[in-house]
């Protein structure tokens, strides 16, 4: 049984990377190669001239995509964790129906595709005169992370026994004091957790920052420079393949290196006591 499950893994794990394989491979390789054998290597035909082209393109700035999406998702960060970390601090402590029926609200969101909200999200940002703008762009993009990060927050901090709560209240500290200096810094698993999950989904998000900042924004993300780039009917495999693996190739190294910390965030709940 425990070779059936081996063997089950292994095919299933690759399969996960083929697309993978494909990307990568294809990044060094010419038109005619790609088209005759997209999984095969010529290693004599190999060649770095179309990742050089797409750091070149001048088109767009890959430099200034990677500045700004790395903006963007740091500022995501910050309003996620100052929105969702108070809020579920209280829901966590609070012992009435109303705290239980609040978390189900913010949860109900993990089971709402994101790009169901466009149309509507479009009318309200039009409505308050935020459509085209970055404020609406980062509202709404924090307002995506809210149902993890209340899962992840409420979650952990019920693992924080309530004595420090009531040592702080000793002290004379009040609900907001003990929870920035007392209980926020308990949690940094549970916020190491949440940016990495938020950072993978702000840099890999193509259709709210094309929607929202639009198509014409001089503040493009990676995955809109790379669809400015390619262009709507092109099929030059040289130019889709290497902008593709540039654009991927920060957040994979990103969730190697992180992944530890997804791991420990999760579980790092169920061990506390």
């Amino acid at each position: 049984m425990r070779l059936f499950k081996t063997v089950l893994l292994t095919l299933a794990a690759l399969v996960m990377l083929i697309p993978g394989y494909l990307l990568v491979v294809n990044a060094f390789k010419g038109q005619d190669d790609i088209l005759r054998s997209p999984f095969g290597i010529p290693f004599g035909r190999l060649t770095l001239e179309h990742l050089n082209a797409a750091l070149s393109n001048p088109d767009f700035s890959l430099v200034r995509a990677y500045v700004v999406t790395a903006l963007f998702a740091l500022a995501v960060n910050v309003l996620s964790l100052a929105v969702s970390a108070p809020a579920a601090y209280v829901i966590a402590r609070g012992t009435r129906l109303r705290h239980r029926a609040l978390l189900g609200l913010f949860l109900l969101g993990l089971f709402i595709p994101s790009q169901v909200l466009v149309i509507p999200v479009i009318y309200v940002l039009k409505y308050l005169g935020l459509m085209g703008t970055v404020g609406g762009f980062l509202l709404y993009e924090t307002t995506l992370t809210l149902p993890v990060s209340m899962f992840l927050y409420v979650a952990y901090i019920k693992t924080l026994p309530r004595e420090l709560d009531e040592a702080a209240r000793m002290d004379g500290a009040g609900p907001i004091v003990t929870f920035w200096r007392v209980i926020l810094p308990l949690m940094r698993p549970a916020v190491a957790t949440a940016v990495v999950l938020h950072t993978i989904g702000v840099w890999t998000d193509f259709v709210n920052p094309q929607i929202i900042l639009g198509p014409g924004s001089s503040l493009y993300t990676v995955t809109t420079s790379v669809y400015a780039a390619i262009g709507r009917y092109s099929t030059d495999f040289t130019v889709v393949y290497p902008n593709l693996l540039m654009a991927v190739a920060p957040v994979l190294v990103f969730f190697v290196f992180l992944q530890r910390n997804i791991v420990s965030g999760l579980t790092a709940g169920a061990t506390k006591g």
